[in-house]
């Protein structure tokens, strides 16, 4: 059967595709950002995902004021970048696993989630960045992605638990799925971030970092932090974090930690970087350990 082995978190500035695209990537205000991911890229070439469930949200590319969607996943084939008014990234197009989202779009209707179900979308920097970040400068990217997009833009959006609990539907649709596929599943966004008003530039490191402490082994209190925190501690927008939570949810009752980035400033932000395993029974950390210690550990 299919099955999730990872999950994997991360921040999507936009900036960060400037800069690699610009081939910026390595200098004195990027690199130390960049750097924080060159563990993963040598991770995933190990890894060989098949498919990334990447967990992100629209920027009004695909949706707008006319529609928004809380979850929507996507089932079609191909993906463009979207234009986001400066032209569209020069990567690669997405291809889809249709297949696969139709089997977990079904699965998760049936468990009572109200998915919509989206065939053709262009898709912006929310989900082209983390693909630049994991894999590259690549002429295609190595895995086919299940675009699912959650709207943090418009009031309201879903709650932590909510997002929580949708993590554990995809993982019960991903384990009904009788093809034996190597699946991974990203969620991105925040951290803690704010764009406008007075508290524009507001980042929270003491906030942040208990978050990415509280996606680590078999706690489960951040599916119950209310909204009104994220806005206070985190800034309008650092409630991107409840998408991690979708990611969280998926890995089951625990997780050990494999690799953790975090890093300010980026433009405006913190970067947080996260990539987790599902718990083997063994209760170890192996945070900094290669990709070869880690493929052979699993």
């Amino acid at each position: 059967m299919a099955r999730i082995t990872a999950g994997v978190a991360t921040s999507h500035v936009p900036l960060l595709g400037v800069a690699h695209d610009q081939k910026k990537d390595r200098d004195a205000y990027f690199g130390p950002i960049f750097a924080g991911y060159d563990w993963t890229r040598e991770w995933e070439r190990s890894e060989k995902p098949d498919v990334v469930i990447l967990v992100y949200n629209d920027h009004a590319s695909a949706f707008d004021m006319r529609i928004i969607p809380t979850f929507a996943i996507g089932c079609g084939e191909r993906y463009a970048p979207a234009d986001e008014g400066w032209g569209p990234r020069q990567v690669p197009d997405v291809i889809g696993h249709p297949d696969l989202a139709w089997h977990v779009a079904q699965s998760l209707i049936l468990d009572e989630f109200d998915m919509t179900i989206i065939n053709e979308m262009d898709v912006d920097h929310g989900l082209t960045v983390p693909l630049s970040m994991m894999f590259g400068d690549v002429a295609e990217w190595p895995v086919k992605v299940i675009p699912l997009a959650v709207n943090v833009v418009t009031y309201p959006p879903p709650s932590g638990n909510r997002c929580w609990a949708l993590g554990e539907a995809i993982r019960t649709a991903v384990a009904s799925y009788d093809e034996d596929l190597n699946v991974q599943i990203w969620g991105t966004g925040g951290m803690s971030h704010q764009l406008q008003g007075p508290r524009a530039g507001l980042i929270n490191r003491e906030w942040d970092n208990r978050f990415l402490d509280g996606l680590i082994g078999d706690g489960d209190a951040l599916r119950h932090i209310p909204h009104i925190e994220y806005l206070r501690e985190t800034g309008s927008e650092g409630i991107e974090m409840v998408m991690w939570l979708i990611m969280r949810g998926a890995l089951g009752d625990r997780t050990q930690a494999l690799h953790r980035h975090y890093h300010v400033p980026c433009s405006n932000t913190a970067i947080g970087h996260l990539v987790l395993r599902p718990d083997n029974g063994e209760g170890f950390d192996m945070t900094g350990s290669s990709a070869a210690e880690l493929v052979a550990a699993r």
